[in-house]
């Protein structure tokens, strides 16, 4: 993890967090003061992860932690009073928020750190995976589309317009892909 941004009302805290996260690598550290800067920041940078220092001015964080697990794949670190610990942490776990009680030991701190990088990371590769299956699926779409007019148009079977579209690619050295959108091109003034 490279980017943080740190959500803290509090001057001590900011130095005693800051302080803790500089001795140990160097991050890159973006402050915001309250929910609102928070939120601004998170739509103009990447962050991989977020730490929140409960309570803030604009609201005390736990909503903020959530609207960020739903929008993001960044780490979420969530810093309550120790007795809040457990109401707080029933509110946000499911949403793969970390929460820390507060006064922080350093070795507590790190060992969360680590844990919120593994998650994130996790998250991160299987975001990968996602967004690689969707583009199979939106190729898978586009090459049947293709083929569904090959068999409209050209009276082809579905095994013919397969093979055609397979012909075509292998032939002009082309994918599949763009095989099936020139098809779409070539017919697409018929289809609307």
């Amino acid at each position: 993890m490279e980017n943080i941004l740190l959500v803290v009302n509090s001057d001590k805290a900011k130095e005693n967090i800051v302080q803790m996260l500089k001795s140990n690598a160097s991050y890159k550290i973006s402050v915001s003061r309250n929910c609102c800067e928070a939120s601004r920041a998170l739509v103009d940078n990447i962050f991989d992860l977020v730490i929140i220092n409960t309570p803030l001015p604009d609201e005390f964080g736990s909503e903020l932690a959530l609207n960020i697990t739903e929008s993001t794949s960044c780490g979420v670190l969530l810093i309550v009073k120790n007795d809040l610990v457990d109401e707080i942490s029933q509110i946000v776990e499911n949403a793969g928020v970390f929460v820390i009680g507060k006064p922080i030991s350093k070795a507590m701190f790190f060992q969360t750190l680590k844990l919120v990088s593994a998650f994130h990371n996790r998250i991160s590769n299987l975001k990968n995976e996602n967004d690689v299956l969707k583009n199979k699926i939106q190729e898978i779409k586009l090459i049947d589309r293709a083929k569904c007019i090959l068999i409209e148009y050209l009276n082809m079977s579905e095994n013919e317009a397969h093979k055609y579209i397979e012909k075509q690619a292998m032939n002009n050295r082309l994918t599949k892909v763009d095989i099936a959108k020139d098809i779409l091109k070539t017919y697409d003034s018929k289809v609307n």
